[in-house]
């Protein structure tokens, strides 16, 4: 269980600005982190994992301080047991991909578990490799299979998917959901794929601003209670055709392509790479862009 308010001045692009945000979970929970760049998503993770320091606030983790600032408490990284994913993977390049993920083994834990990893994984053949022989996609997963390794109470993972293929990101969602089905803990991801979110995540800590926009489940905080339908899907377009009178958005729904007519009047609201909420309505498909703050 986790119970937070972090408080940190942040340096933006355009300006510092305050981080002001304050959540719960039940034990357990996958909760994910959604929001523009730059709002503080992976500030939020550096500050649970102890690697960054609020400015104020609080942070329980199963009714234990980590954190607390009235009280003086702040536990140093290495008691806390937090598995981080960091996005530049931050792998030891003098150890080889076994290695790496051995190294993260507590020391009363099953050995065994590296090679199950491994397995898991699809990092036989790279095994014996150091990171500087890997692309960025197999170094990710590295990256990944090393924080299971150190079965964490806490798994921060910051976009932990981003440089994989479709197979191979679907094949580690149901890797990284089994995992936490036989040996349940809190994780807590950075996502910007609306998808990844509905299928992962019990919980979506939705941020603008600096502060938190929505908290709540993902259909809650993703889908429009104004359609009223018979299927919702969320998708990223991937083209538009624009003739004037007949205009149509070609989105990407999982592995799927669904072509949505749309009216020369909002067709100049959406642009290539969007996330979007397709749903039915009187039996014609309709399509709404989803705000990422």
């Amino acid at each position: 269980m986790i119970r937070t308010r972090l408080i940190k001045r942040l340096q933006a692009a355009d300006g510092e600005f305050t981080l002001d945000v304050n959540f719960s979970s039940d034990a357990h929970q996958i909760i994910a982190i959604y929001g523009p760049s730059g709002v503080g998503k992976t500030s939020i993770l550096r500050m649970i994992a102890g690697l960054l320091k609020p400015d104020g606030g609080f942070l329980q983790v199963d009714n234990r301080d980590w954190y607390h600032a009235e009280n003086q408490v702040a536990l140093p990284p290495g008691d806390r047991n937090v598995g981080f994913v960091f996005q530049d993977y931050a792998l030891f390049p003098n150890m080889s991909v076994i290695q790496n993920i051995e190294f993260a083994i507590p020391k009363d834990g099953d050995r065994k578990m590296a090679e199950e990893l491994i397995r898991h994984f699809d990092l036989n053949e790279l095994r014996n490799s150091t990171p500087d022989k890997l692309s960025g996609g197999q170094q990710q997963r590295v990256a990944v299979a090393r924080a299971f390794a150190q079965q964490p109470n806490v798994l921060c993972l910051d976009e932990p998917l981003s440089a994989l293929d479709h197979s191979l990101r679907t094949k580690l969602q149901d890797f990284i959901l089994e995992e936490h089905k036989k040996r349940p803990f809190t994780i807590l991801m950075v996502s910007h794929d609306v998808a990844e979110i509905f299928k992962m995540a019990d919980r979506v800590l939705h941020l603008k601003d600096g502060k938190v926009l929505k908290y709540n489940t993902p259909e809650v905080v993703f889908s429009d209670s104004s359609i009223s339908g018979k299927f919702q899907f969320t998708g990223k377009i991937i083209s538009i055709e624009r003739s004037g009178i007949l205009n149509i958005v070609t989105v990407l729904i999982d592995h799927q392509i669904v072509k949505v007519v749309v009216d020369p009047r909002e067709v100049d609201f959406f642009t290539e790479g969007d996330q979007v909420l397709v749903a039915s309505k009187a039996f014609n498909p309709i399509i709404r862009k989803i705000p990422t703050g």
